[in-house]
C-alpha cells in the first residue's frame, strides 16, 4: 500500500489529528495544487486542479496543526463527489 492509498484510507476512518499537511500531500497526489491569492490571502487556503472542476477551500489551522473534525468531513465529501475516493 502507498503512501497514497494510506492518506485516504487515514481521512475515511475521520482521525481527530489528520493535519493541513497530510491534506495538502493527498490533495498532491490527486493532481490539486496550492493557489495563494497573494500575501493577503491570509488562513484561506484554495486548491485547484487542471483535470477536476472543483475547487477545495481550506481554511490552514493556527496555532495547531490539525484539521478540525468537520474540515475532514468536509473534505473526504468533496473528493467523493468528485469520483476520487
Amino acid at each position: 500500500m502507498g503512501q497514497k492509498e494510506k492518506l485516504i484510507t487515514r481521512l475515511k476512518s475521520h482521525p481527530r489529528d489528520f493535519t493541513f499537511e497530510e491534506a495538502e500531500t493527498l490533495l498532491g497526489y490527486l493532481t490539486f495544487h496550492r493557489d495563494n491569492k497573494g500575501r493577503t490571502s491570509g488562513s484561506r487556503v484554495a486548491f485547484v486542479s487542471d483535470h477536476y472542476k472543483t475547487k477545495i477551500l481550506l481554511h490552514k489551522p493556527h496555532p495547531r496543526k490539525e484539521l478540525l473534525a468537520y474540515q475532514v468531513k468536509q473534505l473526504e465529501e468533496q473528493l467523493e463527489q468528485e469520483g476520487l475516493l
